[in-house]
């Protein structure tokens, strides 16, 4: 089974965050990598990961980096392929890390989700995956029916909890 998800971090600090993307390309049966990798300590790692990547089979990069969170901007600068960057929660309650993947020149995308947001940075990469895979979008759109089933669900259960002024 070769990866076609790479999930990056700037180290195992970041893994209670980034273990969410690892659940859910789990449970979509998408084939994905793990590494740790610095902008700061590993550039010239950095680097020849991001250089390399297309040709080992990967179709989508998931960046999770905190505080100057250069990491998801330095893998874009050296390939092709889409990446998303994770900002992780660390100072500034995670705005920092996120003006830093945002604020990218043009020509160097990184799409960013919410702070610590590595569940919805898998969903995203499933949904460009999906494209061009049927059983992938069936698997999705299942998952995106659970979701719905969960709040109906939790409609219902607010309808039996009783209070002396509520109307519903």
């Amino acid at each position: 089974m070769k990866p076609v998800v790479s999930i990056i971090m700037g180290s195992t600090s970041d893994l209670p965050v980034m273990e969410k993307a690892c659940k859910l390309l789990d449970e979509m049966q998408v084939p994905f990598e793990v590494n740790a990798l610095s902008a700061h300590r590993t550039p010239d790692a950095v680097e020849a990961f991001a250089r390399t990547a297309q040709e080992r089979g990967l179709k989508v990069i998931i960046a999770g980096a905190g505080m100057a969170a250069a990491l998801p901007g330095v893998i874009a600068a050296s390939t092709t392929l889409p990446v998303i960057g994770v900002p992780i929660k660390g100072m500034l309650d995670g705005l920092d890390a996120m003006l830093s993947i945002i604020q990218m020149p043009p020509g160097i995308p990184v799409a960013t989700v919410g702070v610590n947001g590595a569940q919805n940075a898998a969903i995203l990469a499933v949904e460009m995956l999906a494209l061009s895979d049927a059983d992938l979008t069936k698997r999705l759109s299942d998952y995106k029916a659970g979701l719905k089933s969960k709040i109906e669900k939790a409609n219902k259960d607010l309808a039996e909890v009783k209070y002396e002024y509520k109307t519903n």
